[in-house]
């Protein structure tokens, strides 16, 4: 999914630093982790629900803001404005989830942060498609985020079992795609740094 490093006909101010690939894993790593704890954790309550949900919408949209420097786009740009409102929209919701907890509750606000998120990065990776090597990641990404948004809120009435099993699979499936890509970055990176 990553494209080359430094994509032809990239901006200067889009040039990504050679350390993107950390906040990339991290960000998988969260995933993957909340991923883990809903196939693992057979009969969740509401409170595990809020407090695993919550954390994993708070560690994405911080590992998400953090990476934005990182990534070579400037914030105060069109692009680094909707990354920084995507980050802060997943935070905010894992704030309010963590604090509050019920299944209906955690069906919308949860569904609320990863829609937002979803569709400024999805708008974010079309607009640099091309242009920047994460302008794929966030395509993908911003489209199961806007996936997972819309089933959340038919899953409520199910209860903290079910949410959980719908989050996860859309975290699961994106933590995978940011792996890949932090992988592939981390192999760029050496061999960028290999040549003299």
């Amino acid at each position: 999914m990553t494209q080359p490093t430094t994509p032809a006909g990239a901006a200067p101010e889009t040039t990504p630093r050679n350390d993107l690939w950390k906040p990339v894993l991290l960000r998988s790593a969260a995933a993957l982790g909340f991923g883990a704890v809903t196939v693992f954790w057979t009969s969740p309550s509401v409170e595990v629900l809020g407090w695993a949900g919550g954390l994993y919408l708070l560690a994405t949209g911080v590992v998400s803001l953090r990476a934005i420097p990182a990534t070579g786009v400037a914030q105060k740009s069109v692009p680094g404005k909707m990354l920084s409102f995507a980050g802060a929209s997943a935070a905010g919701a894992g704030v309010v989830v963590i604090l509050l907890h019920s299944d209906l509750l955690f069906g919308v606000i949860a569904a609320l942060g990863l829609g937002v998120a979803g569709v400024l990065e999805l708008a974010c990776g079309l607009q640099n498609r091309g242009r920047h090597v994460l302008a794929r990641d966030w395509i993908a990404s911003g489209v199961i985020g806007i996936g997972t948004a819309v089933l959340l809120p038919f899953f409520s009435s199910l209860g903290a079992h079910a949410l959980l099993g719908v989050a996860g699979g859309g975290a699961i499936i994106s933590g995978v795609l940011w792996v890949l890509s932090g992988l592939t970055l981390r192999h760029d990176a050496r061999a960028g740094a290999g040549k003299p």
